[in-house]
């Protein structure tokens, strides 16, 4: 019997068992596709943008080299870490097909951020992700099986067994990672609710006549919405039908014409098709992420428009916040309701994902009333404020869980704080254990510490940008579980630490 039954091995559930692999779990993925590389997942089609929060999660675990490689960039990753302040973000994505300009976030209303040898967001494909992380999974004693379709789930008091055609695979616990028609998530009875579909979304790759006739980028028109990418790339669109032609009918080139034809207003013809896929702007979510032994995580808990691209990156932070809690859970060193706190921190975290999706699709509606949205929006983007807003939620960098704490710093990301011997928090991160950084010139938690020293790793010693604080300490995700200002209080660090790490070593 293993400790965790993975069901789907996407980037999610890879990411998960790479994470129980790191805390030394037994873990099996279950992936119902054969072939782990398909014309899907590579470029064009398979682009995918990284943000800042899940960018610095690859880093922090040592893999962000090895994607930028598989990704095709750069081979070193780096910044001006003797910098006190880090560089301007060099991209801010968009709102409804409205871009925004980096030059105006407001760096001074983002004073936590230090300089890290992670960059603020990148440009990779599935199958880059997929490779990497499965590397890192098989390194780490992961199983991964491939072209097992998952047909029943029996949840137990103490195990659950989870069935493929005539073969069964008991766990502890299974999480479903098998996207937005999750299998587990129907075999285990979860409440999906959310809203219909407003339109059909479309995305192709071929031959199209005329296709320079195409206004490059993103253009929301008084018909729907098109996308073309640079030449080599792929088309989109957006056809306001309520989601009715989605998975209903062949992806014919002559609907594909009249669609994009209608949206666009150019009269080009699509000769043929290589690839063509459709999707809706259904927003759905389950009303919690765990029953019993039963998790989920990714599209298995939350779908929606692909509009800003935030379904990935929402997935590996579900991953991250999950993987340490679970693994503390099978080694019996959490406390009782750790495990728990998964849904409380990220079911929040999705619902406002889901609100972001939604509120870009109403902006872009064919009626009388979106065009005069859009102007407002439009005026706002060319503020600072408003440009900061959006880059903090579509980065990641903004999320802050309710760990109970009134503390600036607590429930945020942390950091990158670097010692002057050039050690960074990324490096201690990697073991996968949390980290108490202290500040204090006598070191005040050092005998505090030492009750957790399987858990959290410690680190004294001055720095090149303390930020004022005392001591922090830092989950394994790399959430901050508490901090001080000034001299550490050690009774205040062991509360905490019991709290997110369980009881200390006898």
């Amino acid at each position: 019997m293993h400790d965790v039954v993975i069901v789907g091995g996407g980037p999610v559930g890879l990411f998960l068992a790479c994470e129980l692999g790191l805390a030394g779990c037994s873990v099996v993925v279950l992936e119902r596709e054969a072939e782990p590389h398909s014309p899907w997942r590579k470029l064009p089609l398979g682009l995918r943008g990284l943000n800042a929060a899940s960018v610095e999660a690859f880093y922090r675990r040592g893999m962000l080299a090895q994607l930028l490689a598989a990704s095709g960039g750069r081979n070193e990753v780096g910044a001006d870490l003797d910098a006190d302040q880090a560089p301007p973000p060099r991209s801010v994505s968009h709102f409804a097909g409205i871009m925004l300009d980096p030059a105006k976030v407001n760096l001074a209303a983002l004073p936590l951020r230090l300089p890290s040898p992670a960059m603020d967001g990148m440009l990779t494909n599935l199958d880059a992700v997929q490779s990497v992380l499965a590397e890192r999974a098989v390194e780490l004693g992961v199983d991964i099986r491939r072209g097992v379709e998952v047909t029943g789930l029996t949840p137990h008091d103490d195990k659950v067994v989870v069935r493929a055609g005539e073969q069964e695979y008991a766990g502890l616990w299974a999480v479903g990672c098998d996207g937005g028609r999750s299998a587990v998530r129907e075999l285990a009875g979860f409440d999906f609710a959310g809203t219909a579909p407003q339109l059909t979304g479309y995305l192709f790759t071929g031959t199209v006549t005329g296709r320079e006739n195409l206004s490059p980028g993103f253009n929301v028109t008084p018909t729907g919405m098109y996308l073309r990418m640079p030449a080599g790339g792929y088309l989109a669109m957006m056809d306001f039908d309520s989601g009715a032609f989605d998975r209903s009918r062949p992806l014919t080139s002559e609907h594909l014409q009249t669609v994009l034809r209608r949206v666009s207003g150019v009269d080009v013809t699509v000769d043929d098709v290589e690839l063509a896929s459709s999707f809706t702007d259904r927003a759905m979510q389950t009303t919690t992420y765990r029953q019993n032994r039963v998790l989920l995580a990714g599209d298995a808990a939350h779908i929606h428009s692909p509009l800003g691209g935030q379904g990935l990156n929402l997935g590996i932070g579900d991953a991250l916040n999950l993987g340490w809690k679970l693994a503390a859970t099978v080694h019996a060193t959490a406390p009782d309701s750790l495990l728990d706190t998964y849904t409380h921190e990220r079911h929040p975290v999705g619902a406002r994902v889901l609100d972001w999706s939604r509120a870009q699709v109403a902006v872009m509606r064919p009626d009388e009333y979106a065009p005069a949205l859009q102007t407002l929006i439009r005026d706002l983007f060319a503020t600072a404020d408003a440009t900061t807003y959006v880059w903090e939620r579509t980065s990641g960098t903004a999320n802050r869980y309710d760990l109970g704490s009134e503390h600036s710093l607590t429930g945020r990301n942390a950091p990158e704080f670097r010692f002057e011997d050039g050690t960074q928090l990324g490096d201690l991160l990697r073991t996968g254990r949390g980290t108490l950084v202290d500040f204090s010139p006598g070191h005040h938690l050092h005998d505090a510490a030492t009750g957790w020293s399987d858990r959290i790793e410690y680190a004294t010693g001055p720095a090149r940008n303390d930020l004022g604080y005392g001591a922090v300490l830092v989950r394994p995700d790399g959430v901050v579980a508490w901090a001080s200002d000034h001299s550490p209080d050690p009774e205040s660090f062991d509360h905490a630490a019991r709290r997110w790490f369980g009881s200390p070593k006898v």
